[in-house]
């Protein structure tokens, strides 16, 4: 279904140029913290505040090019991301090769592309939504997380044979490379972009920071949403640190176990993205995004009883499947949801409000999760992590708002 249903050569470009920066993210995957600690010698702190601070202080560097972005044509400003990342991330094999790589540079290459991955985040929103009409937003939603899912499965293996054979270095200019790559194929979109209308002040405020935030929050429908996401991908991904300890220290898996245990479950994700749409068009947006998002909640906190051997390598195989299947199907739906909920002329400052969001509590959630990890130990952190969990669908609005009405003239689709 999501094949057969056509949404225009642009459309094409754009979801090319995303399958391939995000096999390119994939295929680097684990490479930061392999270099801090192969190249550079890095103790554990280091590799832990290299993600956790890298991503905190790329969220706060995003907060102002939110607004920056709503008044901007969004074709441009995703190329300049796109680039921005590519020649951040190509200073890393360089200065490797010239012998003077450092891990300061390491932590301002990660702000940078964690500022340019939001800002990229906010800028698509906008344009998918002035590019389709409303009733193809599903569709397209759907396919960018089929494309995700398919990228994590078949990324981190071929990045750990690259790895392998070739060093993490090379995985990161592999990374660079496919970010230029999605920059052409953003450029070779063609098409005329109409230039947003004029702020009625020139220059950017203080308070114009916190314009998604209000928008958000003074929504009815888009605020339970928002406290939900940021408070469930805050708590999932803060135990994946602690997964890791727990299996490959404490259980004793070797690297290909615990990879396969988490590559092969996303299989899941794509079979949930494809059936969203068939979901929504039976039982509703409302009622699907209630429902899955109630269902994701109640698979991480088996995490907290793998054993050792194949029964344990198998528990998670299966809780990450259900997991990632849920979110296959809550993802897209979520996205296309907060696009009708958004008005047009507030999609950019929305998104990257969201998306900063998102990345601070992740970034905040490690943290707190990494010290009760060490208080309390890995299993039972993750089983309070994921008790938390449990409580987030009560976030969902258990009411169907209506989709916001505003006049706009029908998108071009050549």
């Amino acid at each position: 279904m999501l094949r057969g249903h056509r949404l225009g050569r642009r459309f094409g470009w754009l979801w090319g140029a995303y399958g391939t920066s995000a096999l390119g993210t994939w295929l680097a995957f684990g490479a930061f913290p392999l270099i801090a600690v192969q190249v550079l010698h890095a103790g554990p702190a280091e590799v832990a505040a290299l993600a956790s601070a890298g991503a905190a202080v790329g969220a706060a560097v995003a907060v102002p090019l939110g607004p920056w972005v709503e008044f901007r044509r969004e074709r441009p400003v995703l190329i300049a991301m796109d680039l921005a990342r590519f020649a951040a991330l190509l200073t890393v094999p360089a200065a490797y090769a010239l012998g003077v790589l450092t891990y300061l540079q390491l932590l301002l290459v990660s702000v940078v592309v964690a500022a340019a991955d939001i800002t990229f985040r906010a800028a698509s929103g906008a344009y998918v939504k002035a590019l389709l009409p409303a009733e193809d937003l599903l569709v397209a939603n759907a396919r960018f997380e089929s494309t995700a899912w398919t990228t994590t499965i078949i990324g981190p293996p071929l990045g750990g044979a690259a790895i392998g054979l070739l060093g993490p270095v090379a995985t990161v200019a592999a990374d660079a490379v496919s970010y230029l790559l999605s920059a052409l194929g953003i450029r070779a979109m063609g098409g005329h972009e109409p230039r947003p209308e004029h702020r009625e002040t020139p220059r950017m405020r203080a308070g114009d920071l916190l314009d998604g935030w209000r928008y958000v929050l003074a929504d009815a429908a888009l605020r339970p949403l928002f406290f939900n996401t940021a408070l469930f991908n805050g708590l999932v991904m803060a135990t994946q640190p602690l997964l890791a300890v727990l299996m490959l220290g404490r259980l004793g898996f070797a690297p290909w176990q615990y990879g396969l245990a988490f590559a092969a479950p996303s299989i899941g994700g794509l079979l949930g993205a494809r059936l969203a749409r068939p979901l929504v068009t039976r039982f509703g947006e409302h009622r699907v995004l209630v429902v899955a998002g109630a269902l994701r909640a109640i698979w991480p906190v088996g995490l907290a009883f793998p054993g050792p051997g194949t029964s344990g390598l198998l528990l998670v195989m299966g809780v990450e499947l259900g997991l990632i299947f849920c979110c296959g199907v809550f993802n897209p739906v979520h996205a296309t949801y907060r696009l009708r909920r958004t008005a047009t002329d507030r999609v950019a400052r929305t998104l990257s409000a969201w998306a900063v969001t998102t990345k601070a509590s992740t970034a905040l959630l490690t943290a707190v999760w990494g010290v009760l990890g060490s208080l309390l130990g890995p299993r039972t952190a993750i089983g309070l992590a994921g008790a938390l969990v449990l409580v987030t669908p009560l976030l969902l609005s258990r009411r169907a708002a209506p989709h916001l009405v505003e006049p706009q003239s029908a998108p071009s689709r050549t």
